[in-house]
């Protein structure tokens, strides 16, 4: 079952960055999520990172994921 509210992991409540950044990184037709913290986790790496790529693609315009 979908869960569009909640981070699958830790259960914190997800906001549209959460889940764009997740389906650009991840697989773009996923139905449950990773918070920014979690999906740094998963990727091994800092949530700053995760934050910069979304400035990127928001900044970007080109990502209809984040407009």
């Amino acid at each position: 079952m979908s869960n569009y509210k909640t981070c699958r992991k830790c259960g914190a409540p997800l906001g549209s960055d959460d889940i764009a950044i997740y389906r650009k990184l991840v697989f773009r037709a996923a139905e449950d999520f990773l918070c920014i913290g979690c999906l740094a986790d998963y990727f091994k790496c800092p949530r700053e990172e995760i934050e910069k790529r979304i400035r990127y693609y928001r900044e970007s315009g080109e990502c209809t994921l984040f407009r």
